[in-house]
């Protein structure tokens, strides 16, 4: 395959992508959504990177925050690469979070040196990494810039007259793209940036989210402290002077298991008061994003037989080590904090959760069949990602093993910041892997029979119970009953199942884990040996890249009792639907480009609740 056009157009000859002069559209006009006291669900993606990021800007991405917000909205931008692209669906809220460290610098140090290059989508440095440079761009990024210790920074970047006022400029930008896109009742947005400590290479970063426009002249970033319980005290500090403020980490699945450990960041045993000040300053984790999922993993949930999905061990490149598994998976923080909690009396992990993309590329790329890649250069069309040319970037690289996901789901009363950061807080979220399934989780005390084919199902289930993210006290010896309502997405996949996961401490202060299939699609029956429920078929045509809503179920609700309910345990309790077998991104570029099919051909996408926590009065 050529890597480029004749003529010097400089374009990467990809069968799959058109260059053709296209003329961008704005946002589409989109209705305000009436508020609802009994809470609908809105679908967005807080974490998305524009040109002032670092990294964005070196990987090829000129567009800018209102670019991000046109794209969200269903206005077409240009990718990095230089071919336009639009999503397959408006969002209902995003927040742009560019990196705080070295914001705004890499854009305006290339607009003072190459005026006429600063905002070219495919320039030099960009036809230069297609053909299988990238690798070096991206490793003099991650060993001269995000590991520079602050005072190294400062002097590098800020020492020049010229750059001294590029992050705040771009800060500047980044809330007033904000504030021009928010549409109280059709479209949120929120003003953010990314903390991103990374000590040795180790994943701690968090999404800093504000619930209004009172933000501090500067962003915080990890060039003051890499220490992530040192931000939690600055946005505590900022609270108290009047700032609506939280932190929202992810990957760590990268983290090598220090996202949720049971010590502090210089080791010492963890304290009651920085418990508190976590929990506080951050309610919910990202556990599904092109960086791989969160969930859990098969080392930690061996008898889950569905841990294996989307699994990245290795942040970028393919020689690093991959990581420790115990500390980096959320499910195995939610058992941590029952832990605590029962020998000191204190939980740090009693968190939601969300989904969003960490797209670099002002998109959000959470639509397999229309996947575009994170890092232009590196993975910005179907031939890189799949290596059909470039190869020293496809074998030196981690891309293709990436992911198209996730969403953040929010069940709020209206489209407005304050009602969509008033869920977040409560914890009344849930995370998609792309999809836009609905799902609603309910824990209550004598739910009346029948009540989950009943039109008044949600109004019972808030009057006498409390939804995902919420405490349930009080019970006697019984089980409470759990309502699981689950809505395939209308333009995607049938349903499949939904699984309760439960988590629990015996007498002894150890955890425990147990998946339970609560409601299933078809008239299936478990297998010989009365454990597992029988698969629910695939309909992936894989050398067309289709499949068919001929299996499965639009719609699974049920009321739920825990057979092993043991009222003197304190427990969690979750849900997790699953939709039917789809194609992956990959088996979607390999159809478009006439090569073989890489495993996995297919997955199942799927949406996982915030837990409800019970506990009991005896």
């Amino acid at each position: 395959m050529a890597m480029l056009a004749a003529g010097g157009c400089h374009r990467v000859e990809d069968p799959t992508l058109s260059f053709a002069d296209v003329e961008l559209s704005p946002p589409m006009p989109s209705d305000a959504v009436s508020a609802d006291p009994l809470r609908q669900v809105f679908f967005g993606d807080l974490h998305i990177h524009s040109s002032y990021s670092f990294d964005a800007y070196t990987m090829g991405v000129r567009a800018y925050p209102k670019d991000a917000y046109v794209y969200a909205r269903g206005g077409k931008i240009l990718h990095g690469v230089g071919y336009p692209v639009q999503i397959d669906r408006p969002l209902d809220f995003a927040a742009v979070s560019d990196h705080a460290e070295y914001l705004g610098i890499a854009r305006r140090k290339a607009e003072l040196e190459e005026p006429a290059k600063a905002t070219e989508s495919h320039d030099t440095a960009l036809r230069a990494a297609l053909q299988g440079y990238a690798y070096e761009y991206l490793w003099r990024f991650m060993r001269e810039g995000m590991r520079s210790s602050s005072g190294e920074a400062r002097a590098r970047n800020f020492g020049v007259p010229e750059l001294a006022g590029a992050s705040r400029d771009a800060w500047e930008d980044i809330a007033r793209a904000a504030s021009e896109h928010n549409v109280p009742g059709s479209f949120s947005t929120f003003i953010a940036y990314e903390w991103s400590s990374m000590p040795e290479d180790q994943h701690l970063h968090r999404v800093v989210l504000y619930g209004d426009e009172k933000v501090l002249a500067m962003p915080w970033s990890s060039l003051e402290s890499e220490n992530p319980e040192d931000l939690w005290r600055e946005l505590e500090r900022q609270r108290g002077s009047g700032h609506s403020v939280i932190a929202i980490p992810h990957n760590s699945n990268l983290s090598n298991g220090l996202m949720f450990s049971d010590r502090k960041y210089d080791g010492t045993p963890l304290s009651r008061e920085l418990a508190e000040l976590r929990s506080r300053i951050e309610p919910v984790s990202e556990i599904f994003q092109v960086k791989g999922q969160s969930e859990t993993h098969p080392d930690l949930s061996p008898s889950d037989e569905f841990a294996d999905f989307e699994l990245v061990e290795q942040p970028v490149m393919a020689d690093a080590p991959q990581r420790e598994v115990k500390g980096s998976y959320v499910r195995d923080a939610l058992r941590l904090g029952m832990e605590l909690q029962h020998a000191q009396g204190f939980n740090p992990y009693r968190f939601g959760v969300i989904g969003s993309t960490d797209s670099h590329n002002a998109t959000s790329p959470a639509n397999e069949a229309d996947y575009h890649g994170k890092l232009p250069l590196l993975d910005g069309t179907p031939g890189l990602r799949l290596g059909a040319y470039s190869p020293q970037v496809h074998e030196r690289t981690t891309m293709h093993r990436w992911s198209a996901m996730g969403l953040a789901a929010v069940w709020a009363q209206e489209n407005t910041r304050a009602s969509l950061f008033a869920a977040i807080l409560r914890k009344e979220t849930y995370a998609t892997s792309g999809s836009r399934l609905r799902l609603r989780f309910f824990a209550g005390w004598d739910y009346p029979e029948g009540m989950a084919q009943s039109a008044r199902a949600i109004d019972v289930a808030y009057a006498q119970g409390v939804p995902m993210g919420g405490v349930l006290n009080g019970g006697t010896g019984q089980s409470p009953d759990f309502f699981i309502w689950a809505a395939k997405d209308p333009e995607g996949a049938n349903l499949d199942r939904v699984q309760v996961i439960k988590g629990w401490v015996d007498s002894s202060g150890n955890s425990h884990e147990k998946v339970y299939d609560v409601a299933a699609s078809g008239l299936r029956e478990r297998d010989a040996s009365g454990g597992r429920l029988a698969a629910v078929g695939n309909t992936v045509d894989v050398v067309r890249g289709r499949y068919t809503n001929s299996i499965g179920d639009a719609e699974l609700r049920t009321i739920w009792r825990d057979p092993d309910y043991r009222p003197e345990q304190q427990a969690f309790y979750y849900a997790r639907a699953l939709e039917i077998p789809t194609p992956r991104w990959s088996t979607y570029d390999a159809v478009k480009l006439g090569m073989p099919v890489p495993d996995p051909a297919w997955i199942q996408e799927r949406a996982v609740s915030s837990a409800i926590w019970i506990k009991s009065l005896q």
